[in-house]
């Protein structure tokens, strides 16, 4: 395997921090949540086409059913991740919804132990647990049990499964494939997947806002390309489980943004909360990187 031109680690802390623009985003969008995990999609295949034809057009002709069909049903895992996900934001909170979405880290360690045999050090699952009782914080005194709240929770944390299936798939393929073809087969199916769903739904492809349209593009620059690509570059150096509990920093980021955006004050619990997340991840971080190292 090729030695990375960045260190892994600092691209990974790199893509939280454009990752947690999504929430953001996503929220200012005025538009049905399955239409902007479509156009997010649409708009992120859009700018990486081109590049993927005129730099991998060899290895897109190479590719065996091997590679397409798992690289498809990745695209299928993250297209149910984003309706999930989506889709809850219009039940819950910013707090509440990044939390249980970012619970994907209890899949992602357990899968990547059985199928790839990803053992993770003792210290590493302390700061792991320890960045899960952080998120835990964050959004616990904004859960609110019963009515559209419980079922935005329901679908926040189903979010978080199919991510994890997501990247367990792509940790795989991305040891034998390089990153563009990957993802434009990744981003398209979840696109075209996106697409039919809108159209047997009767979900109006236009017209919306021009603002609207901005946050389409800038989900897919910002979270996307600069987020969710990151992590499947990093995919190839790193263990799944880095990637996965490193995105728990999501919440913190989006939290302070809710806060200067949409005046959403976090309460002294989600302050705490967000702390002791990024102390768990500066421990299993360095854990890991020592481990591998």
């Amino acid at each position: 395997m090729s030695q990375p031109i960045i260190n892994p680690y600092l691209a990974v802390l790199l893509g939280v921090l454009a990752a947690a623009f999504s929430s953001i985003f996503t929220k200012a969008a005025e538009a049905p949540p399955l239409i902007i995990a479509l156009y997010r999609m649409a708009f992120t295949v859009l700018l990486l086409a081109p590049v993927t034809l005129a730099t991998g057009r060899r290895e897109l002709r190479a590719l065996t059913r091997r590679d397409v069909l798992p690289a498809c049903g990745a695209g299928i895992m993250l297209t149910l991740h984003f309706a999930t996900w989506v889709t809850s934001l219009n039940y819950t909170s910013i707090a509440s919804s990044t939390v249980l979405v970012t619970m994907q880290p209890l899949f992602v360690i357990t899968g990547g132990y059985l199928f790839y045999k990803e053992k993770i050090t003792r210290r590493g699952l302390l700061g792991a647990a320890i960045a899960l009782s952080g998120s835990v914080l964050v959004g616990i005194s904004d859960f609110r049990v019963g009515g559209q709240a419980l079922w935005g929770d329901f679908l926040a944390f189903s979010g978080a499964f199919f991510v994890a299936g997501y990247m367990l798939v792509g940790r795989g393929i991305r040891e034998r494939l390089s990153l563009l073809p990957y993802i434009t087969m990744v981003y398209g199916s979840s696109m075209l997947t996106l697409f039919l769903a809108a159209v047997m739904l009767q979900l109006p492809l236009v017209p919306y806002p021009p603002g609207t349209w901005l946050m389409f593009v800038l989900l897919a620059a910002v979270p996307t390309v600069m987020g969710h690509t990151v992590f499947n570059w990093a995919l190839r150096y790193v263990k799944a489980a880095v990637v996965s509990v490193s995105i728990l920093g999501e919440s913190v980021g989006a939290t302070i943004l809710a806060y200067f955006i949409f005046h959403q004050v976090p309460t002294l619990l989600q302050v705490t909360g967000g702390l002791i997340i990024i102390t768990g991840l500066m421990v299993f971080i360095r854990s890991t990187a020592q481990s591998d190292n």
